[in-house]
């Protein structure tokens, strides 16, 4: 879809969004091409190919990839499609392997994708086999652009595409790097769920420090996320990527919470352990949400690490997958309060089921008025950093990128 696009969204715009964006079949296409395949996209941890051979399958928009780690260490990305008729070549998750074998017609791939075996290339008998000009070094999986910060991988189809540091811009490397700062990870587990609605509502949700006062009660009750308490929005410059930066605060009502119907000051826990984190970072900041065009959140709440990455399926809905994550120099006490943590923000969580909900509610409404547009414009029309979470400036940045990308 490289033409023009009939949708009712003026130019310079962008305080609303029109609902064609989440339902339109041929907007999501050119997203996968503009965007997705465009990008640098995330595709795992380092942590996760620790041994040469292992690999993990993954995906960059709707295209199955294989990231893998060669004899030497290396880490490399190919499609995860036959050369030969196109069906997948590694159908597991993860695992350890130095071939890669098509189910269909068995031709066989080494760690970085290079074609190494076709039967019958020679024919049987001197009947039939490949044309005399047939070159397995012709046939290799088309391979991914690799970059790696930290220990976390990025993968690309670009042909052409800027450096990692610059992709980021200068306050999202420094967020970035506060949480991979060298020390090596360890996973700690995964959580995964399927969403009924369109990829870009996820990135809007973590953007948008509105709904965090007022939809989730564990939030604000407990003082974990509030719009009274001190905090930021940062984009880089392209507005593409934003943080979400906040300090702790009480679970005390003022003058400034009034508008907070959800806040709760009688609430109590059972166990208050999972509210008890420690400062490990050099900063105040004890909720950090940043997120990555265009298919990464990189969380922090309290002292549970996790990375969430943005799978598209279809139009209307998306794969959520977490990773949680620690350092491998952590204490046994500070593991266990990473996972007693995570029990805040996972597919299930105390926080997260709400955000899959609402998600869910939205798509089923837009749905219905396809031809109406939604709003943005707490905190004015602006899309510059804001010293305060009473805004959706971050939202208007990242459509005002996504419309010079998409084209529209």
């Amino acid at each position: 879809m490289s033409g023009s696009v009939d949708l009712d969204w003026p130019s310079g715009d962008i305080t609303r969004v029109p609902y064609r964006l989440y339902t339109d079949e041929g907007l999501f296409e050119r997203e996968m091409e503009r965007i997705f395949y465009a990008s640098w996209a995330y595709v795992g941890l380092e942590a996760e190919l620790p041994n040469a051979w292992d690999f993990i399958t993954t995906r960059i928009g709707k295209r199955s990839v294989v990231i893998t780690r060669d004899e030497q260490g290396r880490v490399h990305g190919f499609a995860n499609r036959c050369a030969h008729r196109g069906v997948k070549v590694c159908r597991r998750a993860s695992g350890n392997s130095r071939i890669f074998v098509c189910p269909y017609h068995q031709w066989s791939y080494d760690s970085k994708g290079n074609l190494r075996g076709v039967p019958f290339i020679k024919g049987i008998g001197g009947k039939g086999g490949m044309p005399g000009d047939f070159k397995r070094s012709d046939n290799a999986l088309p391979p991914l652009k690799i970059t790696i910060r930290q220990g976390v991988i990025f993968a690309s189809f670009a042909d052409e595409i800027e450096e990692f540091a610059s992709y980021l811009g200068e306050t999202n490397l420094k967020y970035f790097d506060r949480v991979f700062d060298g020390r090596e990870l360890k996973i700690l587990g995964y959580s995964r769920q399927l969403i009924p609605g369109n990829w870009k509502l996820m990135f809007e949700n973590i953007k948008d420090p509105y709904h965090a006062s007022l939809l989730h009660v564990f939030l604000v009750t407990f003082g974990l996320f509030r719009a009274d308490q001190k905090s930021r929005v940062a984009m880089d410059e392209t507005g593409r990527h934003g943080l979400l930066i906040s300090r702790k605060g009480a679970q005390k009502a003022s003058s400034l919470t009034a508008d907070i119907k959800n806040m709760k000051e009688d609430f109590e826990l059972a166990d208050p352990r999972l509210l008890d984190p420690v400062k490990e970072f050099s900063d105040d900041a004890t909720v950090v949400m940043q997120t990555i065009w265009p298919n990464l959140i990189v969380q922090q709440q309290s002292n549970t690490l996790a990375l969430r990455q943005i799978r598209p399926r279809e139009v209307g809905s998306f794969e959520l997958y977490w990773t949680f994550f620690g350092y491998a120099s952590d204490s046994q006490e500070m593991q266990t309060r990473r996972l007693r943590q995570a029990n805040l923000m996972s597919a299930a969580g105390l926080v997260s089921a709400e955000d899959s909900e609402v998600i869910k509610l939205a798509q089923e409404a837009i749905a219905q008025y396809v031809e109406d547009s939604g709003q943005m414009l707490l905190g004015g029309m602006g899309t510059a950093d804001t010293p305060h979470m009473v805004t959706e400036v971050a939202i208007r940045a990242f459509y005002k990128y996504y419309r010079e990308v998409m084209a529209l």
